[in-house]
């Protein structure tokens, strides 16, 4: 017995629906990744002004001499992949011994002779629930307006 509509129906959710939940998770992903670097940037301490305006996020690589502080997606399979990060070839500090650090490290860590000044997880675990929670219902949204 042959079903009706089978083959339109197959269509419609290999193409239609992946490629309209791809468009909606990106903007939302995009509005999460705009607001985590918004947070950051206002923990970053006032006296480190250059890696405040360091701080950023892009589709795929992170620029040269930044360091990645968080990927969504994968590499793996090639798929989407935002990557937030912070420092460049400005920040970058040198010890007594003249081997060179990325500062954006320091301040989220510290080192045994400086303090922590972490702003880049506490900003990830306030902003994490809010990021998962747009995605998951945008998806449903999305998915139901194409039926």
């Amino acid at each position: 017995m042959a079903v009706e509509g089978l083959a339109a129906f197959r269509n419609h959710l290999t193409k239609k629906v992946p490629e309209a939940l791809r468009d909606q998770i990106k903007r939302d992903l995009e509005k999460w990744a705009e607001e985590l670097v918004a947070m950051m940037r206002r923990l970053v301490p006032r006296d480190q002004g250059r890696l405040a305006q360091s701080i950023g996020w892009t589709w795929g690589e992170a620029p040269a001499g930044s360091i990645t502080i968080g990927e969504v997606g994968g590499r793996k399979y090639g798929t989407m992949r935002i990557t937030v990060y912070a420092g460049d070839e400005t920040t970058m500090v040198t010890n007594k011994r003249g081997h060179k650090f990325q500062n954006a490290a320091i301040q989220e860590f510290g080192t045994k002779a400086r303090a922590s000044s972490p702003y880049f997880w506490p900003s990830y675990r306030s902003l994490k629930k809010r990021g998962k929670s747009r995605v998951a219902r945008n998806m449903r949204k999305v998915i139901k307006s194409l039926n």
